[in-house]
């Protein structure tokens, strides 16, 4: 499954709270449909309900994440285990969890968890880092897959204008496990220089796909 992603468009068919997509599986699916009829290899998408409307006639391997709250009541990607069996039980192919030092600083914990996932539910493991000593913890914790979702999205990695791809590139260097590039990734020569010049497995694009609005405000703003 994680080879047949390599060199291949990820898309990241979500929807939030006050969008028009958000609420209705089948607007999901549709989006979900319109990537696949495009070339994508594989999707991503939230919560088990997205993810069976999905699955109904979409052959494409899904990356399930949950965003809930976690204990604290901040919101994570996939935060416990209940959540990822819904997303396992639903259909996804891998599961992402947020593996970042601020929402999971306990690394035996994140052993646990993400063992716990691969014996019980027999999926595989994508952790959502920021940096490399996150993705090197998380490869020594036992997941197949580390993506660099959550660059500068912690309060102390830098949010760099477009993907990090200078991250890309040295955790392809560092880890030995295949490395998706993912966040802020607006532009087919980005995907290029990620996959064939820095090396990522493959890349995950969400918003300047599948979020019509951004797209059509990137051009308002031009004039």
């Amino acid at each position: 499954m994680i080879e047949s992603l390599k060199k291949k468009l990820i898309v990241s068919c979500q929807a939030w709270p006050g969008t028009p997509f958000y609420g209705d599986p089948r607007l999901i699916r549709a989006m979900a449909e319109s990537a696949y009829n495009g070339g994508a290899g594989g999707i991503r998408a939230n919560g088990e309900d997205d993810i069976l409307e999905i699955k109904k006639n979409i052959p494409l391997p899904i990356i399930g994440i949950y965003k809930l709250p976690d204990k604290g009541g901040k919101t994570i990607i996939t935060p416990d285990f209940e959540s990822a069996k819904k997303l396992a039980d639903a259909g996804a192919d891998i599961i992402a969890i947020d593996a970042t030092i601020e929402a999971r600083p306990d690394t035996e914990e994140l052993k646990q968890f993400i063992h716990q996932i691969k014996t019980e539910l027999g999926i595989s493991v994508m952790a959502d880092i920021s940096n490399l000593e996150e993705a090197i913890r998380a490869e020594t914790s036992g997941v197949d897959i580390v993506a660099t979702t959550m660059a500068g999205y912690t309060p102390y990695t830098t949010k760099t204008d477009g993907p990090d791809l200078d991250l890309i590139e040295s955790l392809v260097k560092k880890v030995k496990i295949p490395v998706i590039g993912e966040g802020r990734f607006s532009k087919p020569e980005e995907v290029n220089d990620a996959i064939n010049l820095r090396g990522a497995h493959s890349v995950v694009i969400g918003t300047a796909i599948t979020a019509p609005w951004e797209i059509t405000n990137r051009f308002v703003r031009a004039i």
